[in-house]
């Protein structure tokens, strides 16, 4: 599970001081001939008093009370059962070996085991494993397990793997897997109850509950090196508790959709704190649709440097009417960007159709698309806006393994 940088902070334990008060059993006086005992003597002669009896049917009458607010609470209490029944024979857990050559760069002397989590997809007529690529970076096919719902464990023959958004999807060939049902991740709204299934430091087949803290969650410092960052983010953000183990596993709704791959959290202590971050099922599913139809590819580039700090502010004032796009602020030479005539200071608009709202939201669009792909853009240039269209280059490949 990645996690996302830890700052440093102030701990301070707490002390926990247990008193021991002495307790004097004094010794009780006898009542006067034909007296009757007290109340209290008679229970510390083993009676029952009046006000135990009173206590005792406040109790009973509470318990009976209770009973009845939870019974009519069952419906929906059945309702996380039953998506737990649903969801639970599509989860997987993933163990995968990275190969002692490939670990000598880093000092190791023998194989690093990474765990992790996975959901069973359809696409067409075949099954695959969604997961993240951090799980299964460096594994080939023959170093990775998969373990079932049922107890199974079954290899994949093939992987197809993405760096830019660490999604993963592993071929299985076994036709007694049971897929899970994709929702639509942008009717995902903040207040949705989700449930985060997965392996949490190693124990399959785990289920935490929660609701969707946010989304389009971006400029997350994910990834240990440059070139491993995840440069396309538009995470839901969750409560439910994620903990590492957990990446790769599904994020579900409660209609029992998968909504998300759950795939990094924020935390001091590596543990789970109530920040977790889902990738959207709709980037994943386009994701490996491309890399699973091409079998190799690469997505679109354009050639371009963008200004990370222009907002709707500077658009007003460049009289932009929708106040957003992304700015230009370097071509680089010998590009597609370049090609076309793109300019230093020009402020892309619209990437086919559809408002840019910001850099990291260009990037994205253009990340999700094919090289070699015709785009139409819309820019704004000189206080007027125009159309133009562009063939994006080839920037990231995407990774294959067999």
């Amino acid at each position: 599970m990645m996690t996302l940088r830890i700052y440093p902070f102030d701990r301070i334990s707490g002390v926990i001081v247990l008193v021991l008060f002495g307790l004097t059993a004094a010794v009780p006086m006898q009542p006067a001939l034909g007296q009757s005992p007290s109340q209290d003597q008679a229970s510390s002669e083993g009676g029952v008093s009046s006000e135990d009896e009173a206590n005792s049917e406040d109790r009973d009458r509470l318990y009976e009370e209770l009973f009845r607010d939870v019974a009519g609470l069952q419906k929906e209490f059945g309702v996380l059962k039953r998506v737990a029944q649903l969801v639970r024979p599509t989860v997987v857990h993933i163990e995968a070996n990275k190969s002692n050559s490939r670990n000598i760069r880093f000092g190791s002397r023998g194989g690093v085991k990474e765990e992790g989590s996975g959901v069973i997809a359809k696409f067409g007529d075949k099954l695959f494993v969604l997961t993240n690529r951090h799980v299964v970076k460096q594994s080939d096919p023959q170093d990775i397990t998969i373990k079932l719902s049922d107890g199974r464990k079954i290899k994949p023959s093939k992987v197809w793997a993405d760096k830019d958004t660490d999604v993963a999807v592993l071929s299985v060939s076994d036709d007694s897997l049971i897929p899970a049902k994709f929702g639509n991740s942008e009717e995902v709204e903040m207040g949705d109850f989700v449930l985060a299934f997965g392996s949490p430091f190693g124990l399959s087949q785990s289920v935490t509950y929660g609701i969707v803290s946010a989304k389009g969650r971006s400029d997350l410092d994910l990834g240990d090196q440059a070139e491993e960052k995840v440069k396309i983010q538009n995470f839901i953000q969750t409560d439910a508790a994620i903990n590492p183990g957990n990446s790769g596993g599904p994020l579900i709704n409660l209609f029992g959709e998968v909504v998300g791959i759950n795939t990094a959290i924020a935390s001091s202590s590596g543990g789970n704190e109530g920040i977790g971050f889902s990738i959207p099922i709709n980037m994943v599913k386009l994701i490996a649709t491309q890399m699973i139809t091409l079998n190799s590819g690469k997505r679109g580039f354009l050639g371009v440097r963008l200004d990370s700090k222009f907002n709707a502010t500077k658009a007003e004032e460049m009289g932009i009417v929708q106040r957003c796009g992304a700015r230009i602020n370097i071509i680089e030479p010998n590009t597609v960007a370049e090609a076309a005539d793109l300019r230093a200071d020009d402020v892309i608009i619209e990437f086919e159709g559809t408002r840019v709202n910001d850099d990291d939201h260009l990037i994205r669009l253009i990340g999700l698309t094919l090289s070699a792909t015709t785009i139409k853009l819309k820019v704004f240039r000189d206080g007027k806006a125009f159309e133009m269209e562009v063939k994006l280059g080839a920037g990231t490949a995407f990774e294959t393994r067999e």
